[in-house]
Parts: structure tokens; sequence; C-alpha cells
């Protein structure tokens, strides 16, 4: 039997799963196939959980094909934002490490061992794949890098941690983490809301280097200053007011 056979079985049976891989995706139906084709092709005892949140196009459909490959569809009936839909797959996610995955294909799931290591080796609690600190990026978007850089010092400065990179979507954490994680952001605030708490929980934090394949708004990016702004906001609210 292969491993990729374990791995299913394991699930199948109802065993914890060393690592639940959970998906947001909004629209994504140009890459959510190729995004769970990558994930399933790791070499880890996993679990998948794509959250469709609330999609007008196929991106549900696509995700559905899966199925018979042991990959979860959670739906939200109508778009609710990345924070909501990380609540609904961590609230499903059986494994003992989650790690983050957004359906765009800017971030490679390749990478997931080097995201792993920290963890495994019982040096770290928490996993923060960095696009700042050398891995081969696409160059892209000036003042997203600046804008990038002005928010995770903020951060920085109220968390008093030494971050390269808070916004980064690639975020893996020990299943106690995430229990103990109660997070009310809906969109994009998530990012600099579960970092605050994650500093404030005093978990040992790690980064480690990525590559990034950063999308145009051509591609779909969503990202915008709308939610830099309300980011800042964030940042203050969960250190200070929170």
């Amino acid at each position: 039997m292969s491993s990729e056979e374990n791995q299913n079985n394991s699930s199948a049976e109802g065993e914890r799963p060393q690592v639940s891989v959970v998906i947001p995706a909004y629209n994504e139906a140009g890459t959510i196939g190729e995004l769970i084709r990558r994930v399933l092709a790791t070499d880890l005892d996993k679990e998948v959980l794509v959250v469709d949140d609330g999609s007008t196009d196929a991106t549900a459909e696509e995700a559905e094909k899966w199925a018979d490959r042991g990959v979860r569809l959670l739906r939200h009936a109508e778009n609710l934002g990345k924070g909501a839909a990380l609540r609904t797959g961590f609230g499903e996610a059986r494994g003992r490490i989650i790690i983050i995955q957004d359906a765009d294909l800017e971030y490679n799931p390749e990478e997931y061992g080097k995201l792993l290591d920290p963890i495994l080796r019982g040096e770290a609690d928490v996993v923060y794949g960095s696009r700042f600190l050398g891995g081969p990026h696409r160059v892209l978007f000036f003042w997203h890098f600046v804008g990038n850089r002005l928010l995770t010092l903020l951060s920085n400065m109220l968390s008093n941690l030494n971050l390269t990179d808070m916004e980064t979507g690639y975020k893996v954490m020990r299943r106690e983490v995430v229990e103990g994680l109660v997070l009310r952001e809906r969109r994009f605030g998530v990012e600099p809301e579960l970092t605050q708490k994650l500093a404030s929980g005093g978990w040992r934090i790690y980064e480690v280097p990525i590559s990034y394949y950063g999308r145009t708004y051509e591609d779909g990016k969503k990202i915008g200053l709308r939610d830099a702004l309300w980011a800042l906001w964030c940042i203050v609210r969960y250190r200070v007011a929170d």
C-alpha cells in the first residue's frame, strides 16, 4: 500500500493525522484544482480541508472533484472573509499541526517540510514563512512591499517580536495553539489579529524563508488599500484595546 493510501486510510479510520491543511478559498476556480494536486503530492500524513467562502464561480465544484482523494469541502452560503473561513476550517481540523494554505498558488506546498521542521524538532509552537528572508520571489508592487514592511514594523513595536513578514499567508501552528485562539476578524484583518494574540500567548514563534509567486490584480489578487488601513487598526486593537 502506498504512503498516500495510508494517509487516506488513516483519516478514514478516525485517527488524528499529523497535519491539517486548511485552505480558505473565494473565487479561485482557476487555481484550486492545481493547488489541491500539489498539496496531495506532499509526503505527509495529512488531511485537506477546503473552505469555500461563498464563491460565485466554480471553486466549490472544482474542490469537490477531489473528494475521492479525501479532500473535505466546507461551504459558506455567502462570502464572509478569510478570517471567517479560517475559523470554520480550524473548527473542523483534526491534525496535530495546522497549516494555513492560500488557494491562489502564491505559496508552494513543496516547502511544507521547512515550515514544519522547527515544530517537529520541538523548538517552536508557531512558524511563519517569510517572503523577505531571501527566498526566490516574483518581483511586483513596490508599494505593497513598503506597506507590508510598515505593518510588520508597527506590529513588532507593539508585540515586541522581530518578525520580517507579519502578513505572510503561511502560518503553521501546533494544535494546542489553535485551540487557545479566539478570533474575531472576518477578513484579512485576521493576519495582524493572529500575530498579536500569538505574541500575547507567549508561544515560541519561528520564521523560515519561503519562495513567493505573487499575483497581479489581473490575476485575481484581492487584498488592497482598505485592507491595509484596517490592518493598522487591528494591530492596535488586538494589542492595546483588546
